[in-house]
């Protein structure tokens, strides 16, 4: 019970991030946490205002979506949160935004081309783009499994729709969903001056390579 109020607690807090850093607005967007060693996960209730959540507030649902306790509807996305976790056990937290950048590829159909070396460093190539499917049932997890199967990112902008980011964690998948949507602000303002190349392969390669093996603290 301590693991799963912790959890609940980190949830509620990392949701509060999701408003600070401006990646959704009023009821929109969704975090969620599994529960290790369980086939469970901490996801939003369904249309509460950000500043209205609190730990107790945090649904406990298994991974097909359904609340296994408490009296709230848990996100719309539940379904799609838990066929994730469900084929990418390497996964433990998920993000859902509408964040404007992003969403506006999204809109567009179009990837994120990997034209920045912070793009490089953090997706080792492109932020590639899924299909549309409708809100409610697991299609949307289908097009994302599908749209990283070979990829580097943890990250997929869905068609017309937003933004999936995932990680180890729920704080590794809210840096995913911050970076992605700082990447989409900043090709899509480069492109108003003019073309935008993409590096070549061995060139995403070096700097992946360096990021996530030689970058920080060790």
């Amino acid at each position: 019970m301590d693991d799963l109020d912790a959890i609940r607690a980190g949830t509620c807090e990392l949701h509060g991030e999701l408003w600070r850093n401006g990646l959704v607005v009023w009821t929109s967007g969704n975090l969620s946490a599994r529960v290790p060693g369980e086939e469970l996960m901490v996801i939003k209730p369904s249309g509460v205002a950000y500043d209205e959540l609190t730990p107790d507030a945090m649904v406990l649902c298994d991974l097909h979506g359904a609340a296994v306790e408490g009296s709230l509807t848990p996100s719309s996305d539940a379904a799609t949160h838990g066929y994730i976790y469900r084929e990418l056990p390497d996964v433990g937290g998920i993000v859902h935004t509408h964040s404007a950048y992003a969403t506006a590829w999204a809109v567009r159909g179009e990837p994120i081309p990997c034209a920045t070396t912070a793009i490089a460093d953090e997706f080792g190539g492109e932020i590639p783009l899924g299909p549309f499917a409708l809100i409610g049932d697991e299609e949307i997890g289908r097009g994302v499994v599908e749209a990283l199967a070979g990829s580097r990112s943890r990250a997929v902008l869905m068609r017309a729709h937003g933004v999936f980011a995932l990680g180890a964690g729920p704080r590794e998948a809210l840096k995913t969903a911050v970076m992605c949507e700082d990447a989409a602000r900043t090709v899509h303002l480069a492109r108003s001056l003019g073309p935008v190349e993409s590096f070549e392969q061995e060139t995403i390669d070096a700097l992946h390579h360096r990021y996530q093996n030689v970058y920080g603290q060790r």
